[in-house]
């Protein structure tokens, strides 16, 4: 008996072809992939590794002794070697930042008090918790040939980009209080510095400045914490109960943030940025205010800013904001998750305090470790072993005192063999 075998045409032979085509070069480029993580030298590995941190190809003599290193098992001391290029500080802390400080979170903003700040910290291995809390700014050294500090403007920082001044050298820390008239009491790290002001404190609400810190050192909008079932009491008036007369609005979409965000962005109550709208309106040339004791606002009565007391009409019977007491709703509910210290009271008086708050939260420094993470391995976590490995990280950069050199050794360390 014969068999008929119905052969294929040249469309069917060609897609054969090509389907096995398709299914080795897959195969190769997976097998290419895994032999080069598992094999990749020492010298490979060394020079990703610069390259990722420091943005830059290493020299002969750095690249020779991150080497050597790293075949004596001693890669976190790799990293730190690349860690020593003016790059890391130039480029790579300065790339990280710079959307931080302000709305657009563009990549290409000036440098500025606020980036400037975390790129000291960062050199000098401080707590970086204190970017939130202390009265710290970081400005360019004395001898420097550049404009001084202005309350005022940014052409200090200006004149640091432009002059190329090498920031991991040119940079010195000082106190905001002596440069800003502020008390040191009422001082909060990158909260207080001029840029944050000029981009959150404008106009507005002082609201933003509550959002943008947490998008920057929470990893987190408002949106994916709303709580719709926290009490309204310190709602503000001008938030309206029923937005185009449907009360619907306010309790399925309004309540959920403003519930959490409204008693804590009191803290910010005292603190306003001042500019000449008329003669200029990109508010390049104000500066950060704040209403010290035995100061009045005529319009408010206390020492609370005008704008905490706008639309007032929108809601009469609204929570009326008479001083900076503050008070974490998040702490009960859905975004305990985020991981609040309980050796905290959750309430305070003032920024300073309120930073403390947030900088010792989980979160906090679980978002420090993403951040770096999706820098020097320029993606997201997409797997079980990214998320175990940035788990661990978070650990160890609270057990080693904060210190974010750390943490982008340990991340560079993994990342140095994709």
């Amino acid at each position: 008996m014969r068999v008929y075998i119905k052969p294929l045409n040249r469309v069917g032979l060609w897609r054969n072809y090509a389907q096995k085509t398709l299914l080795f070069l897959l195969f190769v480029n997976t097998l290419a992939t895994f032999t080069h993580k598992v094999n990749a030298s020492a010298l490979e590995q060394a020079k990703r590794l610069h390259d990722r941190i420091a943005g830059v190809p290493a020299s002969k003599q750095t690249l020779s002794e991150m080497v050597s290193l790293l075949n004596s098992n001693q890669a976190i001391a790799a990293a730190y070697q690349a860690m020593e290029s003016e790059h890391f500080y130039s480029t790579t802390l300065k790339k990280l930042s710079t959307p931080w400080t302000n709305k657009e979170q563009d990549i290409f903003g000036e440098l500025n008090d606020y980036s400037a700040t975390f790129i000291g910290l960062v050199r000098d291995d401080i707590d970086f918790r204190k970017i939130l809390q202390d009265d710290i700014v970081y400005i360019g050294n004395n001898n420097l040939n550049i404009p001084n500090y202005n309350n005022n403007n940014n052409s200090h920082y200006q004149a640091l980009e432009t002059q190329f001044i090498n920031l991991k050298d040119g940079l010195i820390k000082t106190t905001q209080s002596s440069l800003n008239g502020l008390p040191s009491e009422a001082t909060a790290g990158i909260l207080t510095s001029r840029a944050a002001a000029k981009a959150f404190f404008y106009l507005g609400t002082n609201r933003a400045m509550l959002r943008f810190t947490l998008i920057n050192h929470l990893c987190t909008d408002l949106e994916p914490i709303k709580d719709n079932t926290l009490t309204p009491d310190r709602i503000r008036q001008d938030v309206s109960r029923s937005p185009g007369g449907d009360s619907r609005l306010f309790l399925n979409n309004c309540l959920g943030c403003h519930s959490g965000m409204d008693p804590l962005a009191q803290a910010f109550a005292f603190y306003d940025y001042q500019f000449d709208a008329e003669s200029d309106p990109q508010a390049e040339n104000g500066a950060l205010t704040y209403n010290q004791s035995g100061m009045i606002n005529p319009l408010t009565g206390t020492r609370v800013v005008t704008k905490y007391h706008h639309n007032a009409t929108s809601f009469p019977y609204g929570f009326i904001t008479l001083d900076d007491q503050w008070r974490n709703y998040w702490r009960t509910g859905i975004n305990q998750k985020l991981g609040w210290d309980p050796q905290l009271s959750g309430q305070g008086s003032g920024i300073k305090s309120l930073g403390q708050e947030l900088a010792n939260s989980e979160a906090f420094a679980q978002c420090q470790v993403k951040k770096v993470f999706e820098n020097i391995c320029l993606r997201t976590a997409e797997n079980d072993d990214d998320l175990n490995q940035i788990a661990t990280t978070t650990q160890s950069f609270k057990q080693n005192n904060y210190q974010l050199k750390r943490v982008f050794a340990e991340i560079g360390n993994y990342c140095m063999g994709e």
